[in-house]
């Protein structure tokens, strides 16, 4: 596998200036990208506008320090299981590329989509191919003017709405659209709509490929990760060459030519502007633009489709094609090793937090000549329903709990409250003794939680 090979004919890939103009085309692949594209679209915009009870569905509350999902809702200390989550992205992006490659890329990348939705809008605005590279080159007319107007004018409102969506799953999506049209919002929202939307205009409008050749890392290490039997877009050399146009319906064959009419049309519908007739390439994202681009003209040829096509280096060298493999099987168990996991953790992570810290004095005698110690008790209810706890201690015989003994904490409620606990001075055997809180839920099948602390006092001699 090769890395970046120029394109040798820039003629029909960028222009002078270093732009690229993609072609219009149809195919199976691009309906399968826009079907994937659709259903990422909805949802993206969609899932934000959900209600969950009476709060957004799926919201990241940075005020609150609360994560809500759906009925789940997942705090700081729960952010341990974004390793995992982490880990499980890795690999599955290790799978995919083992299987297909780039596939990642041409299809699911938000960079990608966006940049497909922006080309879509630029079509709509200034038409096809040809047609913008001669708008590039008219002068400057109200035809123009108004047509690069609409195209720009596309370009900010899917990045404002891309915007305001994104910052929406961080503050409520409805409050938010409100202050936005009364011209009520805060200056951090306003500046993160105002970043995210220049962010996506510029990168999806003005960068879009150099992201993927310049920005991103992933082709440049994705060669590690492929084999002989990885499915990537190849082109088939031994069928196509020499490529050279013809008559339809001649005998081609008797000239010494391939199924290759050398009509650069899967040079022009590429969005990175490569000619996949070179080999794998770096610059390659996957997105099968040139596959259905061949497919067209091979049907208008009444020739057989899939001179460009998903293939492994393997089947184009007449061997056969090898889907269950080492590397394969072995990023697979790891992927199926870390779902599983993560979800256990998921379901077994306790919904109480309970925590003891020992107040900085050491003790004191109350009015009774008992030995009194302070701590401050810490209670975290992940769960969506107010939960009610009994409190005890235990530990040493004759100790007894001074404050809060029923606690009601409610449905993601953080509690921190100061209890005090006594013993007798004959019930000391030495300065230092282990004791243990209770927190006991009232509710069917609540937790039992556990907290060990120290208490300190004076042995009485």
């Amino acid at each position: 596998m090769s890395n970046a090979i120029p394109v040798r004919n820039l003629a029909v890939g960028p222009d002078d200036n270093g732009k690229i103009h993609t072609r219009k085309f149809q195919g199976f692949f691009r309906r399968l990208r826009i079907a994937g594209g659709t259903l990422l679209f909805t949802l993206f915009f969609g899932t934000v506008w959900l209600s969950w009870g009476d709060r957004q569905a799926v919201l990241w509350d940075l005020s609150e320090k609360q994560f809500h999902i759906f009925g789940s809702t997942f705090w700081p200390q729960d952010l341990v299981l974004l390793s995992a989550i982490l880990l499980i992205c890795a690999f599955g992006l290790f799978f995919i590329t083992v299987v297909a490659g780039r596939v990642w890329c041409g299809y699911t990348c938000p960079q990608s989509v966006w940049m497909w939705v922006f080309m879509w809008a630029e079509r709509v605005a200034e038409g096809d191919r040809n047609q913008r590279k001669n708008l590039d080159k008219a002068p400057l007319s109200p035809s123009k003017i108004y047509k690069r107007a609409l195209k720009h004018g596309m370009w900010l409102a899917i990045s404002l709405a891309t915007a305001v969506t994104f910052v929406g799953y961080f503050a409520p999506i409805r409050q938010l659209v409100t202050d936005l049209f009364t011209l009520q919002v805060t200056g951090m929202a306003a500046f993160w709509v105002f970043f995210f939307t220049a962010a996506t205009y510029l990168n999806a409008g003005w960068l879009r490929e150099k992201v993927c050749l310049h920005m991103c890392p992933y082709g440049r290490f994705q060669s590690s990760m492929l084999d002989r039997d990885s499915l990537v877009i190849s082109y088939d050399a031994q069928r196509g060459e020499n490529r050279g146009p013809r008559k339809a319906g001649s005998d081609y064959k008797a000239e010494g030519l391939g199924d290759c009419i050398d009509c650069q049309m899967c040079v022009q519908v590429c969005p990175t502007g490569i000619d996949i007739r070179d080999g794998l390439q770096m610059e390659c994202i996957g997105c099968a633009a040139c596959i259905d681009a061949c497919d067209s003209i091979m049907d208008k040829m009444d020739y057989a489709p899939g001179l460009i096509r998903y293939t492994s280096d393997r089947e184009l060298e007449g061997g056969r094609l090898r889907i269950l493999r080492p590397r394969l099987l072995g990023y697979g168990a790891l992927l199926v090793s870390f779902i599983a996991i993560f979800s256990w953790a998921v379901m077994a992570r306790p919904m109480v937090e309970f925590d003891v810290v020992k107040d900085r004095g050491l003790f004191r005698f109350d009015g009774k000549g008992n030995i009194e110690n302070s701590y401050i008790l810490k209670v975290l209810n992940k769960s969506q329903h107010s939960q009610t706890f009994e409190l005890r201690v235990s530990g040493m015989d004759g100790l007894s709990l001074i404050g809060h003994q029923n606690i009601v904490v409610g449905a993601g409620e953080w509690r921190e409250m100061p209890v005090s606990v006594t013993a007798v001075p004959e019930a000391l055997d030495r300065g230092v003794s282990d004791i243990a809180f209770h927190l006991d839920s009232v509710n069917d099948g609540g937790e039992r939680l556990v907290e060990t602390s120290r208490f300190i006092g004076q042995p009485n001699q």
